[in-house]
């Protein structure tokens, strides 16, 4: 199932970066803003967040998304395309994520956390690296 999601990703990026061209980069910046937002409104619903841990889950997610957006740009004007390349890179900014935000909730907002999809994810994170390291 994951590679069917991986070729249908790959076939769409043309026409998601040609979307994304014809917008201005204030646009952008909106659009990227505007989705860590809902996250952390979802995460604040979810786990019912206190002000002080919002305020730090917003510094993480704004940090490490943007840096992991950053780093996928200049690997995109190196003319990288191997896929592999991208979730090595992906993996290691949820990872530090991850382990940021074990930091920063109690333990049975970390538990809910977990069971939204953060162990599964952390499962296929260590698959992917226990297959590269083969």
């Amino acid at each position: 199932m994951r590679k069917y999601i991986v070729i249908i990703a790959l076939f769409l990026m043309p026409v998601l970066c040609a979307a994304q061209e014809n917008k201005t980069p204030e646009q952008k910046e909106k659009e990227f803003y505007e989705a860590i937002q809902s996250q952390i409104d979802r995460m604040t619903e979810q786990l019912k967040l206190e002000d002080w841990q919002i305020f730090y889950v917003d510094s993480i997610y704004t940090h490490d998304y943007k840096a992991m957006q950053d780093e996928f740009a200049s690997m995109s004007a190196a003319k990288m395309s191997n896929p592999d390349l991208f979730y090595d890179v992906q993996d290691k900014w949820m990872e530090q994520m991850y382990n940021a935000l074990h930091k920063v909730f109690t333990e049975e907002q970390w538990n809910k956390y977990l069971k939204s999809g953060a162990a599964r994810d952390k499962k296929m994170r260590e698959k992917r690296a226990a297959k590269k390291n083969k």
